[in-house]
């Protein structure tokens, strides 16, 4: 590895300034930079740690919803219960990205940030109409999240800028959400294909009233199948709803052949990923299923 400069700022400011400055790199929690740094292809003169600035560091989920910073390792959305009962993609989501010790380093702002189109927390916060709060040198903005992807590893983020944290609206009640993804091996594999859901339903929970789907690895960016979801408002939660929804999302698609499936393939599995999505989310708005796990503490 090369040799390089590092700070670790406490305040928002100095790191937008540091960022602002040569040839830096931000750092949270650096499982894509350092290997990156390691093979050569990122060679910056600075690297900046974020992870000591609070504003990246809360976790608050709350009735206004949800605040995640962006430096908040994956294993504590993992641990707190509320990410696992009113925000189950994005539990389902980060329980999946690389292995335990992966996950005890790993971001979602940091996922979001290398904006892979395969990235697992992607379309888990595609689902639940996530936003993007950013900090730069003329100031803050906020971009909903299906903005912010912009090509291949690209996104919106100017020189100077960094992503502060990612904001979800508080869930309507009878709603839940699913994130599930197919990979050629068990475990520690990039998606071919993944779709996060998130559906609301009536009151006596047989109608949905509103739903979002996200979908990873079937196009340059991360997508936010519109058509999709729309096509399932005002239908009765059954399995030809969830059947016209896979089909509609697999015509939102344009992968590409490479060495872990065809074309074809992959707009089959994006039909049959959304079907069963629907269904699990569907049941978590009943309060039929829950998100599994054997930890579950308060989100602080």
């Amino acid at each position: 590895m090369h040799d390089f400069e590092y700070e670790s700022p406490r305040t928002l400011a100095e790191a937008v300034t540091l960022l602002t400055t040569g040839d830096s790199r931000p750092l949270a929690g650096g499982t894509d930079l350092i290997d990156h740094m390691r093979t050569g292809r990122f060679r910056p003169a600075l690297v900046v740690d974020l992870k000591k600035i609070p504003e990246l560091g809360q976790l608050i989920a709350d009735a206004q919803g949800l605040r995640l910073g962006a430096a908040v390792p994956c294993y504590k959305l993992q641990a707190c219960s509320t990410i696992r009962d009113q925000y189950a993609a994005i539990a389902d989501a980060v329980s999946i990205i690389g292995g335990v010790q992966i996950q005890n380093r790993a971001t979602v702002g940091g996922n979001l940030c290398t904006s892979g189109p395969a990235a697992d927390s992607a379309s888990a916060l595609l689902a639940l109409g996530a936003q993007c709060v950013i900090a730069g040198p003329k100031g803050s903005r906020t971009v909903p999240l299906e903005q912010f992807f912009t090509g291949p590893g690209k996104n919106v983020l100017q020189a100077g800028e960094l992503l502060v944290e990612i904001t979800c609206p508080a869930p309507a009640p009878k709603s839940g959400s699913n994130y599930r993804r197919f990979i050629p091996r068990n475990e520690m594999d990039i998606a071919v294909v993944g779709v996060g859901v998130s559906v609301t339903l009536d009151a006596a929970g047989q109608t949905i009233t509103a739903a979002r789907i996200g979908l990873g690895a079937v196009g340059p960016t991360p997508i936010l199948a519109t058509d999709a979801a729309q096509a399932l408002i005002g239908k009765p939660a059954n399995d030809a709803s969830y059947k016209a929804a896979g089909e509609a999302a697999r015509t939102q698609t344009s992968p590409i052949d490479d060495m872990r499936g065809t074309v074809e393939f992959r707009r089959h599995v994006t039909g049959v990923l959304v079907e069963r999505s629907l269904r699990e989310a569907v049941a978590r708005a009943r309060g039929e299923t829950h998100f599994h796990a054997h930890v579950r503490l308060p989100c602080n």
